[in-house]
C-alpha cells in the first residue's frame, strides 16, 4: 500500500467518522425514481445503500415507476395521460403501474440478495421486506379532470415499518396503496416518500432525481448548486415558480422537501442519480452534492462552551503536530474555553480561533485560528476573523495580533502589518518564544 494513500486515506476517514457516529440508528427514507433503475444505476446505488445500512443507519426505500409504467402503456398502445403534475391513472394505466411495480420490486429485491459480489460490501446480504404498509385515497377530481385510480397516501403504518426496521431489515415500499374496502390506487413515489419520513418523523429524506439540486439561480441553468437551502427561502422561491409539473421542473421535488420540514422531518435532500456515489457524498461529506433543505442554517459562528472542547482539541491537534500551530494542553483549552469562537457544521466543528485581551494596551491577541482541511477556501478563516474583530471591538479594544510562522501573507491581505516582537504587550512578550521566531503581525480595528 502506497505512502500517497496513507496520506490520503487517514484524513478522511477522519473527517468521516463523525458523520458515521452521528448517523447511527437514525432513520433515512430515500425516495428512488424510476428514472435511475432506467438508467441502469440500480446496483450502484443498492451497494451504496448496503454500506450506509452497514454503518448502522435504518433505511426505508421507496422506489418510483414513471417511465416503466410508461413503457407498459407504449406496448399496449395507450399514451400517458397527466394532468397537474399526476398521472392519470384509467383501468389500463392500472394494469401496468402493477406490472411494473411488480417487475421492479423483484429487480430491488434480486439487487440486495446477490450478495453484493465483486463490490465493498461482497458477502453482505440485506434483508428486504415489503409490506401493505400504505392506505390510499382517492385524488378524485380537480378542475373537472376524473383522476380515476390515482391516489394520494392516507395513512401510513409507522408500528409496522418500524417493526420491521427494528429487526435490521430494509423495508422496500411500492407506490400503491389500498383503500379500506381493497380498492387499489397508483401514487407518486414524492407523495409516498414524503408521508412515510413525516409520519416516521425521520431523521433524513433522500430523493435520487434527475436534476443536480436547486441551482443558486433558478433562472439559469449553469449557475452553481445550492448546497444547503434554508426552509424559508425554499419557501419563497416555490411561491417565485411556475406550479412544477414534469420532475424536471427546479420545483418538482422541491414541494415535496418543504413539506417533509414543515412536517418535523430535519433534513431533506435532492440529489443527482447520474452521479456516482452520490448518496455516499450527500450524507458523509461535508458540503454534499446536491441541495439539501433544513428548517434553519445548520451552519453557525458561536462561542464555544465546555461541552465543545473535545471538538476544539481534534481540530487544532494535527496543526500542533505539524508545528503550524502551538501546542496547548487541554487543561488550557478548557480553562479559557469562553474565549473560543467556532465554527459548527451538522453538529460537527469545522474551525476555531481564540482571543485573548491585553485590556490595559487596548489590543488583543487572536490565537488558534484553524480550519479543517475538509472545509478551507469556502471563506471560513474571514467568517471567523469578523467574529473575532467584533467581539474584541465589543470589548473596546483598539487592535488585534497575531503570531504565525507559516500563513502571515493571510493575514497581511487581511489589513494586518507586520510589527517588531518589541510591540507586544509586556505580559505576551514574556512569553514570546524567539527560538520559534514567529512573525506578529498587527491589524487596527476601526
Amino acid at each position: 500500500m502506497s505512502t500517497v494513500f496513507n496520506f490520503t486515506f487517514v484524513p478522511w476517514f477522519r473527517s468521516v467518522a463523525p458523520y458515521i457516529h452521528k448517523f447511527r440508528n437514525q432513520t433515512f427514507v430515500i425516495g428512488l425514481t424510476g428514472e435511475a433503475i432506467d438508467a441502469g444505476k440500480l446496483a450502484s446505488i443498492a451497494q451504496d445503500i448496503a454500506m450506509i445500512q452497514a454503518m448502522g443507519v435504518k433505511i426505508v426505500l421507496v422506489h418510483g415507476f414513471r417511465p416503466q409504467v410508461n413503457e407498459q402503456l407504449r406496448l399496449k398502445g395507450q399514451e400517458a395521460k397527466y394532468s397537474h403534475g399526476m398521472r392519470i391513472t384509467d383501468p389500463v394505466a392500472l394494469d401496468c403501474a402493477q406490472e411494473a411495480a411488480g417487475q421492479l420490486r423483484y429487480e430491488i429485491e434480486a439487487a440486495f440478495s446477490q450478495g453484493l459480489p465483486n463490490t465493498p460490501m461482497a458477502g453482505a446480504r440485506v434483508r428486504v421486506i415489503s409490506g401493505n404498509f400504505i392506505t390510499a385515497r382517492p385524488v378524485g377530481l380537480i378542475d373537472g379532470v376524473d383522476f380515476q385510480h390515482s391516489g394520494l397516501v392516507r395513512k401510513v403504518d409507522t408500528e409496522g415499518i418500524q417493526r420491521t426496521l427494528d429487526m435490521g431489515a430494509l423495508v422496500l415500499i411500492s407506490p400503491f396503496g389500498f383503500s379500506p374496502t381493497g380498492e387499489a390506487f397508483n401514487l407518486s413515489m414524492e407523495d409516498v416518500a414524503t408521508s412515510v419520513a413525516v409520519a416516521l418523523q425521520s431523521d433524513k429524506l433522500i430523493f435520487l432525481t434527475e436534476i443536480p439540486g436547486i441551482r443558486v439561480d433558478a433562472n439559469d441553468p449553469e449557475s452553481d448548486i445550492d448546497t444547503e437551502l434554508p426552509l424559508a427561502d425554499a419557501k419563497r422561491l416555490i411561491a417565485s415558480l411556475p406550479a412544477a409539473t414534469v420532475p424536471t421542473d427546479p420545483g418538482f421535488y422541491l414541494q415535496h422537501c418543504v413539506r417533509a420540514c414543515e412536517g418535523g422531518v430535519e433534513r431533506s435532500h435532492i440529489i443527482p442519480f447520474k452521479l456516482d456515489g452520490s448518496l455516499l457524498l450527500e450524507i458523509y461529506v461535508h458540503d454534499g452534492i446536491g441541495t439539501m433543505v433544513v428548517d434553519e442554517k445548520l451552519e453557525s459562528v458561536r462561542e464555544a462552551t465546555i461541552d465543545d472542547v473535545s471538538g476544539i482539541v481534534a481540530l487544532i491537534e494535527p496543526f500542533e503536530k505539524d508545528g503550524t500551530l502551538v501546542k496547548r494542553d487541554r487543561t488550557e483549552i478548557e480553562r479559557d474555553a469562553g474565549n473560543y469562537t467556532i465554527i459548527e457544521h451538522d453538529g460537527v466543528i469545522f474551525g476555531c480561533a481564540a482571543l485573548y485581551p491585553y485590556p490595559e494596551e487596548r489590543t488583543a491577541e487572536m490565537a488558534a485560528l484553524t480550519v479543517s482541511p475538509q472545509s478551507q477556501s469556502q471563506g471560513d478563516g474571514e467568517r471567523l476573523l469578523k467574529r473575532i474583530e467584533t467581539r474584541a471591538r465589543a470589548q473596546g479594544l483598539q487592535s488585534i495580533f497575531v503570531l504565525t510562522t507559516r500563513t502571515m501573507h493571510w493575514f497581511i491581505k487581511r489589513g494586518f502589518v507586520q510589527v517588531n516582537p518589541d510591540w507586544l504587550p509586556e505580559a505576551r512578550k514574556r512569553k514570546y518564544n524567539w527560538d520559534r521566531r514567529s512573525q506578529v503581525l498587527v491589524k487596527k480595528l476601526s
